[in-house]
């Protein structure tokens, strides 16, 4: 047989030699399943571990430095002896002065210490009682700090034995490459824990300080590798690890807030995924309810609490009834009233947990996104509005909403409104060409999906104002909305700043205004409450509307950084 070349590595070549070796000895193979069972046993991941581990011992033996003397503070105090005895000069005076000082000696110390260590990595003894039938038994020491351990553990339905369920990623485990999921857990720390519940298993990991020895049995399974941390979701609900009851372990649990970005790292359990904030620093990953598993109990808990419905009534000042537009000429007897037929509990079915979403920022060269308000009636929204299309009217714009009603003298088709008949109105309805549409004194007013995008075109940021439901049928790639929420501050509040305000009445044929009254702030604060509770999920930007001015400069600073800062929006949103 001819020699085996090591290559250039010299005596460090194991692991190369190693995967030379099959191909080398083929000449040499008679058959076809010699060969085949040469290349499965050389090409073993354990047999490559092994001489990994073999080389980097090796090459610790050759590099490990030595001290070339123990006793520094030693030799210190006797070099100050000898040179007292000496004639002093300046020189030996420094020197003297030098080797007196207490971080000097302090130093010296140390590295007394550190010289009379042995570094030496130690292992623990093997077992005694190891079986000699028992295959692959492994002894694993991790030193615990203050962090968990980063794993889970479970009793397996089949064998009634103990094994990891899960590794938390980032986690200390994690990082030692030393623990899988599925390996069975047979000692921790010497104790025996086949007889044990997994809680009494892990109060026993609580109460271990320093070093702590498992002894496993590795998993069979060939653990698959996963796209980890290229999956981002936006909360849709807050989570407090503490007070679920269903958690694993309530120490890997992540807790987070509605709106928090959630790098999730493995979603390899059905139920419960790995996750991290974004930007956390922090390698090590959390546990967190899985959309599915969210859905199924939030879906429970509705099912069991009757929501309150929202009520439309024939004061502008109640429910979500919202102007189809903002007039021209600065008019407060605007009584473009109507009523919704759609179901303000529309939205009620769905369930809010996670949203994939992605990194977005708009180039010169995209039309802007659309931005929708929404927000309680008498909260201010159309002031808000207002001040927006007067500070900029080349940048800002709104839509001319559909009628069906008689256009008057003093007004012109397409300015005021866009004046249809009655059928071409309902045909459109039909078609799914309005956004949102409503009956007012037996003519029909709407705002069509047409009059968004003509604001747009005209390379402007188009303000609309819906109803909080209409808001999911906008979230498209096309239109990439901004939802800002206007709150109403507290009663108290309301009462001062608008105590000299008027509010639009639909009560009599002309639409007059009136102050507000009581009643109109109390119903303003529940429809904010009602809103924000059940469509909070869908606002980017909330923004309190105690001081209009103050609320303004909020927006306006907003809608600034809406067109040149990066956001997180869908997912569906950005071109791949």
């Amino acid at each position: 047989m001819p020699a085996l070349s090591t290559g250039s590595g010299g005596d460090s070549g194991l692991y190369e030699l190693l995967a030379l070796l099959p191909a080398q000895l083929q000449p040499h193979v008679d058959s076809q399943e010699d060969m085949t069972f040469l290349w499965d046993m050389f090409g073993e991941k354990s047999l490559h571990s092994l001489v990994k581990i073999h080389e980097k011992l090796h090459y610790y033996e050759k590099q490990t430095p030595m001290p070339m003397l123990h006793g520094a503070s030693a030799l210190a105090d006797d070099l100050a002896e000898e040179l007292q005895s000496k004639p002093l000069n300046s020189e030996i005076r420094e020197l003297l002065k030098l080797l007196s000082k207490p971080n000097l000696k302090a130093l010296l110390s140390v590295h007394d210490i550190v010289a009379q260590k042995n570094y030496d990595p130690v292992l623990p003894p093997m077992p005694d009682d190891i079986d000699d039938e028992e295959d692959s038994v492994k002894i694993i020491r991790l030193v615990k700090n203050r962090e968990p351990l980063g794993a889970t553990i479970k009793r397996d339905e089949h064998t009634g034995t103990v094994v990891v369920a899960r590794i938390m990623h980032g986690g200390a485990a994690d990082r030692s490459g030393l623990i899988h999921v599925g390996d069975e857990l047979k000692e921790v720390n010497g104790i025996p824990v086949d007889d044990k519940k997994p809680e009494e298993i892990i109060q026993i990991l609580s109460q271990s300080q320093g070093a702590i020895t498992f002894k496993i049995v590795p998993s069979i399974k060939e653990e698959t590798p996963s796209k980890e941390g290229k999956i981002f979701m936006k909360a849709l609900f807050d989570y407090d690890p503490s007070e679920d009851k269903a958690i694993p372990c309530k120490e890997a649990g992540l807790p987070f807030s509605k709106g928090d970005i959630l790098q999730i790292m493995s979603q390899d359990d059905a139920t419960w995924w790995q996750a991290k904030l974004e930007g956390d620093a922090n390698p090590r990953a959390g546990l967190i309810p899985s959309k599915h598993f969210q859905e199924r109990r939030l879906a429970l808990r509705r099912s069991n609490v009757q929501v309150q419905p929202l009520k439309i009534s024939n004061r502008k000042s109640s429910g979500f009834r919202r102007s189809f537009r903002l007039s021209r000429k600065d008019r407060k007897t605007n009584k473009t009233m109507y009523e919704c037929k759609k179901s303000d509990q529309y939205d009620t079915a769905d369930v809010p947990t996670y949203e994939e979403v992605a990194k977005y920022r708009r180039q010169p060269s995209e039309k802007y996104r659309l931005v929708v308000l929404v927000g309680p009636v008498g909260v201010g929204l159309n002031e808000l509005k207002r001040k927006l299309l007067i500070s900029d009217t080349q940048h800002y714009g709104v839509t001319v909403p559909h009628t069906t009603r008689p256009r008057r003298s003093q007004e012109s088709d397409g300015i005021e409104y866009i004046f249809i008949s009655k059928r071409l109105f309902e045909t459109d309805v039909q078609n799914n060409k309005f956004i949102e549409y409503g009956e007012y004194k037996n003519n029909y007013y709407g705002t069509s999906i047409d009059s968004v995008r003509s604001v747009l075109a005209k390379n402007k940021v188009c303000l609309l104002d819906v109803q909080p439901h209409t808001v999911k049928h906008l979230r498209t790639l096309e239109f990439k909305p901004f939802v800002i929420f206007i709150k109403p501050p507290s009663i108290e509040c309301l009462r001062e700043t608008r105590k000299n305000a008027k509010i639009i009445s639909s009560k009599d044929e002309k639409g007059a205004a009136k102050s507000f009254q009581e009643e109109d702030f109390q119903e303003m604060i529940k429809s904010g409450q009602i809103m924000e509770s059940q469509y909070s999920h869908l606002f980017d930007k909330v923004i309190v509307n105690d001081d209009l001015t103050t609320a303004y400069n909020e927006l306006k600073t907003t809608f600034d950084k809406l067109e040149r800062e990066t956001f997180w929006v869908p997912v569906s949103w950005v071109h791949s």
